[in-house]
């Protein structure tokens, strides 16, 4: 008896301390950062410009902003994936400046360019708001689609909550970073999560139009899960399943081109 005891508070131990070095280092599981120097040269077609903007504790945040051939009918605001960087990510930008779009693509905190590194759920939130209005002046709510891919979609969910614009769209989205938690790894306790990140919670407060897109065959974030989002669905929204689609290369998906034309209000 005393051997089981004490192999119980040895197991128990070492629950305690994997969750707490889950707690506390639970970014290098979220984030998978590239980093660029300040030297890089981008290579993309067509015309696009770099831009700094400064967040209030005095880091800089790296975009790139791709403009359309002839006068933007908008602007797509684009939040990336967890991985990678915007060497990678500007490769999205020629599906949307083709159907007369500009394009802002932002680096989060340490990836690419951009200066530091991600600490919170509330930075991380408040990094995109200030990029969001720095753009304001030049591209009007009424002429701003919110665009979010996988990691990306929590922040323009929880974007398009506090703000107007004209539609969000959410390729590949997560209900909550703890439901995805759940989902890998069901022994941790929801508390330890702290990038929740909760769509679900949010998605009930976007006035404007809502479209999402998901791959059936997604082998990182589970479509069953993210049919959880269908539900909360107003009137007018749309969730849209690509049959046979993973998790990456979505913007490049046939279908998927198909029906952002029609979305973006060109069919």
């Amino acid at each position: 008896m005393k051997l089981i005891l004490a192999l119980l508070g040895i197991a128990a131990l070492l629950y305690a301390g994997i969750c707490v070095l889950l707690f506390f280092k639970q970014e290098h599981l979220l984030f998978f950062p590239s980093r660029l120097p300040a030297t890089h040269r981008f290579s993309f077609p067509g015309q696009f410009e770099e831009r700094w903007i400064l967040m209030a504790d005095a880091t800089r945040l790296h975009g790139l902003l791709f403009h359309a051939d002839a006068p933007a009918k908008g602007l797509i605001f684009y939040l990336h994936g967890n991985a990678g960087a915007l060497d990678s990510w500007g490769d999205v930008a020629p599906t949307y400046t083709r159907l007369g779009y500009d394009v802002f693509v932002l680096d989060y905190r340490g990836y690419g360019k951009s200066q530091g590194q991600i600490s919170s759920e509330q930075q991380f939130l408040a990094d995109a708001e200030t990029a969001y209005q720095q753009l304001l002046p030049e591209y009007p709510e009424a002429r701003t689609v919110l665009l979010g891919y996988s990691l990306g979609t929590g922040a323009a969910a929880w974007l398009a909550s506090r703000h107007h614009p004209r539609r969000l769209v959410l390729q590949a989205p997560y209900p909550s970073m703890t439901a995805m938690a759940r989902q890998h790894y069901s022994w941790i306790p929801g508390f330890i999560v702290r990038y929740p990140l909760a769509t679900d919670k949010v998605l009930a407060r976007v006035a404007a139009p809502i479209t999402i897109f998901h791959g059936d065959q997604d082998e990182v974030i589970s479509y069953q899960g993210s049919l959880q989002l269908k539900k909360l669905l107003k009137p007018g929204d749309e969730y849209i399943t690509l049959p046979g689609a993973g998790h990456n290369g979505m913007t490049e998906n046939p279908l998927y081109q198909q029906h952002i034309r029609r979305v973006l209000g060109l069919q």
